[in-house]
């Protein structure tokens, strides 16, 4: 019989007890991956990611964690960011492709599928690996908000709030006490914002955090600039010195 090492050498291949190694390899990677959160608002969806800058050498702005892909569609990353990069092209082409065959935006469930599906597709053939990143999309369309978290497996599952990376099981568990149905946007962010405080141990600011918004009103997804994102980074910093003392 063919040892345990077999069958995660080079091909993503079953073994005996039905397990696919290469892709709990992968989501491995996304667990060490930096925090990203997802929380569906009243009026729209809010992105937050945690950048992990290594140096202080860094120019905040270089490292990319969060991604528009359509005009009212967006995406956070957790895991190899040069496999995101990967995804987020092909997220992008799709909804081209959409635009250019039915002359209307896409459905954001329907990208997600899309996206799904080429990961799917990673772990069926020889010679390829999995993707080594998961992704929270987050979108507006026809008056709905909708948040999806992608797995490397291909898997796709909707949520109110959710988080992937290093830090989920502290988010999510901080979600589950906090997050209510009614939420407001600006309080959604000060919500993740609040999450990731507590992630990074209070080691936030507007170079270590980016902030993606899909908001009802506009159908549209926007990336927070730095001034704009300053005044609630302060809120938090604040509330956790109080907590503190």
């Amino acid at each position: 019989m063919m040892p345990q090492m077999g069958y995660d050498r080079a091909i993503t291949v079953f073994s005996p007890d039905g397990r696919l190694f290469q892709v709990e390899y992968a989501r491995e990677a996304v667990k060490r991956g930096t925090t990203a959160v997802g929380i569906k608002a009243q009026d729209g969806v809010a992105l937050l990611v945690d950048k992990r800058l290594t140096s202080r050498l860094l120019e905040g702005g270089s490292v990319e964690k969060v991604f528009r892909l359509d005009g009212h569609i967006g995406a956070a990353t957790s895991g190899l960011v040069a496999d995101a990069r990967m995804l987020i092209d092909r997220g992008r082409v799709e909804s081209q492709i959409n635009k250019v065959v039915y002359d209307e935006p896409i459905d954001v469930e329907t990208l997600a599928k899309k996206i799904c599906d080429y990961k799917q597709a990673f772990t069926q053939y020889g010679g390829l690996r999995p993707f080594g990143t998961a992704l929270l999309i987050g979108g507006v369309y026809n008056g709905d908000k909708y948040l999806f978290e992608t797995d490397p497996s291909g898997a796709l599952l909707e949520y109110k709030a959710t988080a992937i990376g290093s830090g989920r099981s502290i988010v999510t568990e901080l979600l589950e006490q906090q997050y209510k149905e009614d939420i407001k946007l600006e309080d959604a962010i000060l919500l993740g914002l609040e999450t990731l405080y507590k992630v990074t141990e209070g080691k936030i600011d507007v170079t270590t955090v980016d902030v993606g918004l899909a908001e009802s009103e506009k159908k549209s997804f926007r990336i927070l600039e730095a001034t704009e994102l300053e005044p609630y980074i302060k809120k938090v910093q604040e509330k956790g010195k109080k907590a503190e003392e």
